[in-house]
């Protein structure tokens, strides 16, 4: 009887102490890197610092976000398919990186569906259309109306050809069948620089980028580019609620690692970031951010991306959308 008791304390023992054994065996060991594929203060630096923040006290190492910003991200996505599936370098990938350079044709020097194992979905931003105050068109038919009127004297900025603004403004006058001239600029600072100065009438632009001229009245909203209103911008109507039923042309961003990651790994990391983005301070902050609907499991991640990439590659084709890198 005593002797029961004593193997089955022991058993009870051994896996007790065997749980955190498992837990550290689906987890990285050491520091672990963030790669952002831009220059630290813009929207996916600020979201991988959120994150990477608490993961770091949950999973009680380093995590440090490193910035090697340059093509849009895909020198960042680039390296981060190359290292080794030890959990120590992930990515917080980008629609630049993982839907619209596949989109254009651009030739990487890796597959965005082959060479990574996507964690989890941070969040999904709209963009904004807008323009400064002293444009005459404030609302979108308006807007349409007027490009018709002058056909190929408005302009819209972009933050590059082939950006996620661009490929917004490309679907808009597709569907809304115009012609307006796109002048690209070298990111979205210089781009909403000339906006605010009358240099250039309208742009699509990311919330996060934007939010901060629209609410000091700098620039005003027209539409939003998601299919419901964002939270932070609940009065500014959606294109669909424009005229343009299913506009919708998100910037999103989610953390992947190399596709050498045991999947057990994997799962466990999506299972941590899904408790991270559940957080309240980190659900206000998201909120702040126009950022959306992150979390959900590893297969729902790929299979937006995969159709993230139908979507603009269709748009693309049929806009003869070039890349200016």
């Amino acid at each position: 009887m005593h002797r029961r008791t004593f193997v089955s304390a022991a058993v009870a023992t051994a896996t007790t102490l065997a749980a955190p054994m498992v837990r550290a065996q689906t987890l990285p060991a050491g520091p672990v890197r963030i790669i952002v594929g831009f220059p630290p203060g813009g929207g996916t630096d600020a979201l991988a610092r959120v994150v990477g923040q608490k993961l770091s006290v949950m999973w009680n190492v380093p995590v440090v976000i490193e910035n090697k910003a340059g093509a849009a991200g895909i020198i960042a996505a680039d390296y981060v398919a190359k290292q080794a599936g030890d959990g120590n370098t992930l990515l917080m990938a980008h629609i630049n990186s993982h839907a619209l350079a596949p989109a254009l044709g651009t030739k990487l020097g890796y597959s965005a569906e082959r060479d990574f194992a996507p964690i989890s979905m941070v969040g999904i931003t709209p963009n904004l259309l807008i323009c400064n105050a002293d444009q005459p068109a404030k609302t979108v038919a308006e807007l349409v109306a007027l490009c018709k009127s002058k056909p190929g004297q408005i302009t819209f900025a972009s933050a590059g050809g082939g950006s996620a603004q661009h490929f917004a403004l490309e679907m808009f006058k597709l569907q809304a069948k115009i012609f307006a001239l796109h002048i690209p600029y070298r990111g979205s600072g210089p781009a909403l620089v000339d906006l605010i100065g009358g240099q250039v009438n309208y742009c699509f632009e990311t919330m996060t980028s934007a939010a901060p001229h629209v609410k000091s009245g700098k620039a005003i909203a027209l539409a939003q580019t998601r299919l419901q209103r964002a939270k932070g911008f609940p009065n500014v109507p959606t294109m669909a609620e424009s005229g343009f039923p299913g506009f919708e042309a998100t910037v999103w961003y989610g953390l992947m690692g190399p596709s050498k990651m045991p999947p057990a790994m994997v799962q466990h990391m999506n299972e941590d970031v899904n408790k991270v983005l559940a957080m309240p301070d980190v659900k206000e902050k998201m909120d702040q951010y126009g950022a959306e609907e992150g979390g959900g499991s590893t297969q729902k991640f790929a299979d937006f991306i995969k159709a993230e990439q139908k979507k603009w590659a269709k748009v693309a084709q049929e806009a003869n959308v070039k890349s200016d890198a």
